[in-house]
């Protein structure tokens, strides 16, 4: 009598963000069988999102169909699906529409929202930014403001429409604040007939004592100078206590704004409800040295998702290059324990902080060596363009950017109807 041949080992992602994607090309060869699920249909370049929502680049320069990367892997099946929990004792993830899906390992890849501290209340009057639906809906608000002040006769209400408030000072709170400076002072002024766009004010608010708080203070003291020589009014230790259709309150002070930014903080996903587990304050999942989940072996969690140690005592910080090496590590993993093997705990390797100011400076921490202004934004362009995928988008962007630098004219200037939570 012929035996049944072996089953392959069913390995299911959840999430084909940074870590998910990095994951299923790892598990390339393995003896396993993979189902990647993710809620949307592509996988999203994040660091280069806010250069959406400021007009710089168009939604199909920074996102990729998933099935498009994984067309040439009859090991992957990809499901276009919405998973709302996890059940460990049977080892199913479970989907919205009633559905579920088997797993002999489960990698947890879920990412993170922006979080409101308590205040959810503010989200429909200072949108974050995590999707593409966040980036085109500011986009939206941000073009639709000048429109509106063009207009506008009051003086009063066309001093909030040109007011943009950006509440949070990090990477992303920085480089949104110097490129909406660079897109008022040199791409507009001379598309409006009655606004002079370059006195539009940019306010960039953060509660901690300075902007960049993860760089080396040389680098966020130059990158406060740099904003302000934009023109960016850089308040800091003063938190944001209220949000409004009218503007925010911080420091005891209201400011008439119609358009706000959240860029303050991040919330991990359910994953950390669904199981059960030990998560932290942004309900991150406290995880094992070899990322598993706590008394869960067969589940990993990489990226977002997750709070880890670094070989400096400090948290792994949530950004691409960590997921991608999380997402390494777990493929090697599983494919050694297929083995019969094992491997060490997994070990953070930094390879450096970046942050744009503005279309010509930028600020870079390799640690060993720190770099500031024209030269590391030309590290920072080329640095990026390396990790975008496929050749055409790499082309494209380096064009746009090449285009922004040498003429301050921005492509992709189109009001789209944004999502109605936060549609003016």
């Amino acid at each position: 009598m012929t035996q049944a041949p072996a089953k392959p080992h069913r390995v299911v992602i959840v999430g084909a963000g940074f870590g998910g994607l990095e994951a299923a090309f790892g598990l390339r060869g393995a003896p396993v069988e993979i189902t990647l699920i993710d809620r949307r249909n592509h996988h999203l370049f994040q660091p280069l999102l806010y250069q959406v929502a400021t007009a710089s680049l168009a939604t199909s320069e920074i996102a990729w169909p998933i099935r498009y990367l994984l067309r040439d892997r009859p090991d992957v099946t990809t499901l276009f699906a919405n998973v709302c929990g996890i059940d460990a004792a049977a080892k199913q993830v479970e989907l919205d529409d009633g559905g579920s899906i088997p797993y002999d390992t489960l990698i947890l890849a879920t990412g993170a929202r922006h979080a409101y501290f308590g205040h959810d209340e503010w989200e429909p009057f200072a949108p974050g930014l995590k999707t593409l639906e966040d980036a085109t809906t500011l986009r939206r608000r941000i073009l639709v403001a000048f429109e509106r002040a063009e207009r506008e006769t009051d003086p009063d209400k066309r001093a909030a429409l040109l007011t943009f408030v950006i509440i949070g000072a990090g990477p992303t709170g920085v480089e949104m604040a110097g490129t909406i400076a660079d897109l008022a002072k040199d791409t507009l002024p001379q598309d409006f007939r009655h606004i002079d766009t370059r006195k539009a004010r940019v306010v960039l608010i953060e509660a901690g004592p300075r902007v960049l708080a993860g760089f080396p203070d040389d680098l966020s003291a130059y990158a406060q100078a740099s904003l302000e020589k934009l023109g960016v009014e850089v308040m800091l230790g003063e938190p944001v206590t209220e949000c409004s259709a009218d503007g925010v309150v911080f420091g005891g002070k209201r400011l008439e704004a119609r358009t706000i930014v959240w860029a303050a903080g991040v919330r991990a996903s359910r994953a950390a409800e669904w199981l059960n587990a030990p998560a932290d304050r942004a309900h991150r999942l406290q995880v094992e040295p070899d990322l598993t989940v706590p008394g869960h072996p067969d589940v990993f969690a990489v990226g977002d998702t997750i709070t880890i140690k670094g070989p400096d005592g400090n948290p792994v910080p949530g950004i691409a290059p960590a997921a991608k090496q999380e997402g390494r590590y777990v493929a090697a993993l599983i494919k050694a324990r297929l083995d019969g093997k094992t491997l060490p705990p997994f070990r953070y390797k930094h390879a450096g902080s970046l942050a744009q100011i503005g279309k010509k400076k930028a600020v870079i921490d390799f640690g060993w060596l720190k770099l500031r202004g024209s030269l590391a934004w030309w590290i920072w362009g080329l640095a990026h363009i390396y990790f975008l995928i496929g050749v055409r988008h790499r082309i494209a962007v380096a064009m746009n950017w090449l285009w922004i630098h040498t003429r301050d004219q921005r492509a992709a200037r189109l009001i789209t109807q944004g999502s109605s939570k936060v549609a003016q």
